[in-house]
């Protein structure tokens, strides 16, 4: 058969069978999870761009004031990080505070 892709024959045709190379196989198998891989990280960044937020974008959630957030900065309550010399806040925290926890 040789440069047969496997993973597109698997999706055009499921049912079909075929006969192949371990080689064949295991080149499918790494292909499959390089593909996988690239999926995770992309999905793995996007969760993490957007699980922070803006002092704004929490005082809007919140319904609080700058000088609330700067307080809770001072007391520990709720702690930003800085990301490229920005302060942002993990919105797992802002879900925290949310949930009244």
């Amino acid at each position: 058969m040789g440069n047969v892709d496997i993973i597109r024959l698997a999706k055009e045709c499921p049912g079909t069978i075929v006969s192949l190379q371990a080689a064949d196989l295991a080149e499918a198998g790494r292909r499959l999870i390089d593909q996988v891989r690239v999926e995770v990280e992309k999905e793995a960044r996007s969760k993490a761009a957007s699980s922070l937020l803006t002092k704004e974008q929490v005082m809007q959630r919140l319904n609080v004031s700058d000088t609330t957030l700067w307080r809770w900065k001072k007391s520990g309550y709720l702690l930003p990080v800085e990301v490229g010399g920005q302060l942002r806040y993990k919105s797992i925290d802002i879900d925290k505070i949310v949930e009244g926890k």
